[in-house]
């Protein structure tokens, strides 16, 4: 691929809602830009953005795609984005290196909650945007009530730059609404035909909302207009261009991408109304230069994506990671192409390459010069909304478990481990049920690890009510040195929620030497409750009385003396369970808010309150159980549709209601028979 200067360059993300054709669009520009010599198909695996295994097994795009083409002297940076609502950390980091999205539509589906989802996030990062009705093929497909959807839901900004010819299965061709002027498609070739005279009226009617969409973001424009009643097509296209440049207008095109109507047309719409990255602002003198995709592979290594928006990416030149305050040394340049890499001498201001084997760089990370650094804005990643344990099925899995983790941790920054210290299980979370799911089968496929995922464990605590004493006496005696500790110990509840250990022995009745024993005795018998086994917290212990043997007592048997003392009395203060409480926010549509309200009350919330969220959203705050959390991702997008959203976090401790201790009491008893027996 020859070298192309900044002005001559788009980088542009396809976003939808999954299904729409997306990957289909993309598959019939490089096919008409003769990058490839056939249309390949998603649901045959053939594409060239769906290479990935788990895409081509799925039938679905998983992650960003990069895909350039050229046409028309400029070079077009296709980026595919997923649709599938699991993966929006793809499309977020996709949108944030572009500078300028396609939204694809369907126009037998029509306005889905992922196409309110993309408008969104595309508007926060407030880059133009093109909206594209595909699909018009197909059986059911609406031009007219979906153009309509349109501007009613994102507003009259939303303007029609393309008619359709034929309806359905006869849908062959468009009027070019800015030129008037009419294309049609026989066996993949465009050519113009005359202007159907049954269009006109409908014509007429679409270009004035065009007309009245630019004019308004152009005085002078408006004015010719007034005065003419019409604009000529060189000036509506210079002021459409800036209009679709500033985001004030969004223009609109027709196409059906498994047919390939309407894909020239639109390959030169986005070279003429998307913006390059001298004017979106993207190019600096600088060196600055933002990873936003990762490819982890065992054998070959890493593959770092990047964007440059100042300076220009060298081979075999050392530059400084400002994220992680690191050097890293560029080798080889890389184009890449789907699947493929070019190999380049360097990747110039405003355009996407790839570098291998860089040491420290991550996804999110700014390359920059350490004398004169530049630091870009992060990708905003959502937080993680799902969680499961992680069960290793081998011994051999487990031992490479954790260098696997962190190579999928590499490649998707949307995914986060931990262990939890209370259970001491390995949680993977991450967007959804299937974003873990899929990314099991990676570890599966890529490592050769066999998983299960499971339900985390709720981390319950235990703590006392009351106060009360109680001896722990060891004694032993086998031949020769025997085992004696004898202490009295109170236990209370701790007024600051601390352990804490109060030595009251006078007299020596208990040696010096070993009263840290007694309180290591105590402290390992709380990691294990009488109720139910959980941990015990929020303890004072006091230890004011004992005997000991001169021969006979040793730190060991205090120890155990202690550990002894501290389940007597454990039992005799009114042992109770208490429950991590959640801190939750979530984010609904207006008409969603009783059923959400009803759903959070079901599982045991105390509803704090509502609030605005924007335009038709309300946000609720409450306080629930994390026990009744599990599942609330999958819940919520049932729910809403897929338009809700929350997060969440750790608030404090509750006391169980009694009738759910006694489940969770039952539960942990038949599990410990079941270890039992199973031993």
């Amino acid at each position: 691929m020859k070298e192309y200067t900044p002005e001559q360059l788009r980088t542009v993300v396809l976003v939808s809602h999954q299904g729409a054709g997306k990957t289909s669009l993309v598959e019939a520009m490089l096919f008409d830009t003769g990058v490839t010599n056939r249309l390949g198909k998603v649901d045959d695996g053939t594409t060239a953005s769906d290479w990935d295994p788990d895409e081509i097994h799925h039938k679905i795009s998983i992650s960003n795609s990069v895909l350039p083409i050229e046409w028309g002297g400029h070079k077009l940076n296709l980026i595919d984005s997923p649709g599938y609502a699991d993966f929006v950390g793809e499309v977020r980091s996709g949108i944030r290196v572009a500078d300028a999205a396609a939204l694809v539509v369907s126009a037998v589906d029509g306005i889905e909650v992922g196409t309110e989802q993309m408008w969104d996030s595309v508007s926060e990062r407030s880059i133009p945007c093109l909206l594209v009705i595909n699909k018009l093929d197909r059986e059911n497909a609406e031009f007219d009530s979906t153009l309509d959807a349109l501007r009613e839901r994102f507003g009259s900004s939303v303007a029609p730059v393309q008619l359709p010819i034929g309806r359905e299965h006869d849908f062959n061709g468009i009027v070019d609404l800015v030129a008037l002027t009419a294309y049609s498609w026989s066996d993949g070739k465009m050519k113009e035909v005359p202007i159907p005279g049954d269009l006109r009226s409908q014509i007429d009617s679409r270009r004035e909302q065009l007309v009245d969409a630019v004019c308004e973001t152009d005085d002078d424009l408006l004015g010719k207009y007034l005065d003419d009643g019409d604009v000529a097509p060189a000036e509506l296209r210079e002021a459409l261009h800036k209009a679709v440049t500033g985001r004030a207008v969004f223009p609109v095109f027709v196409a059906s991408a498994t047919r390939n109507v309407g894909i020239e047309p639109l390959m030169e719409g986005i070279v003429a109304l998307t913006p390059s990255p001298v004017e979106s602002g993207a190019v600096g003198d600088k060196l600055a230069v933002l990873v936003f995709k990762t490819v982890s592979d065992p054998y070959v290594g890493k593959l770092n994506y990047f964007r440059v928006f100042g300076g220009t990416m060298k081979n075999d030149s050392v530059v400084y990671n400002a994220t992680r305050s690191a050097d890293e040394h560029i080798g080889p340049t890389l184009i890449v192409h789907g699947k493929t890499q070019e190999h380049a001498t360097h990747i110039g201001p405003g355009d996407i390459g790839a570098v291998a084997k860089l040491h420290e760089t991550g996804t999110g990370d700014t390359l920059t010069t350490k004398d004169s650094p530049v630091m870009l804005d992060p990708i905003p990643f959502p937080p993680p909304a799902y969680a499961a344990t992680v069960m290793p099925k081998t011994k051999a899995d487990l031992d490479k478990l954790g260098n696997a983790l962190h190579r999928l941790l590499e490649e998707d920054p949307t995914l986060r481990v931990d262990r939890d210290p209370g259970t001491g299980e390995t949680i993977l979370s991450g967007v959804g049920e299937s974003h873990l799911s899929i990314a099991v089968e990676r570890l599966r496929r890529k490592y050769n690890i066999e998983l299960d995922l499971g339900d985390p464990r709720v981390p319950y605590r235990e703590t006392i009510t009351s106060a009360a004493k109680a001896e722990g006496k060891h004694k032993k005696q086998s031949g020769g040195r025997g085992q004696f500790g004898d202490v009295w110990i109170e236990l209370e509840p701790s007024e600051d929620g601390e352990f804490e250990f109060v030595n009251k022995i006078v007299g020596g009745s208990v040696p010096k030497q070993y009263i840290p024993a007694v309180e290591k005795g105590i402290q390992e018998a709380m990691t294990h409750g009488i109720l139910a086994g959980y941990p015990v917290i929020n303890i004072k212990a006091t230890l004011y009385d004992g005997k000991y043997h001169d021969v006979d007592s040793s730190e060991m048997a205090f120890k155990i003396a202690g550990s002894l003392a501290f389940r007597e009395a454990v039992a005799k203060c009114n042992p109770v369970l208490l429950e991590p409480v959640m801190d939750v926010e979530v984010t609904v549509p207006d008409s969603y808010m009783g059923d959400v309200i009803g759903d959070l009350t079901s599982k045991r919330a105390r509803i704090l309150g509502m609030e605005p969220a924007g335009i038709g959203m309300q946000r609720v705050k409450a306080h629930v159980p994390m026990a009744e959390m599990g599942h609330y991702a999958t819940a919520l997008r049932s729910i809403t549709q897929g338009r809700g959203a929350f997060h969440m976090q750790l608030l404090d401790y509750e006391r169980v209601p009694s009738h759910v201790e006694q489940k969770i009491v039952e539960s942990a008893k038949k599990t410990d028979t079941a270890e039992a027996h199973a031993h």
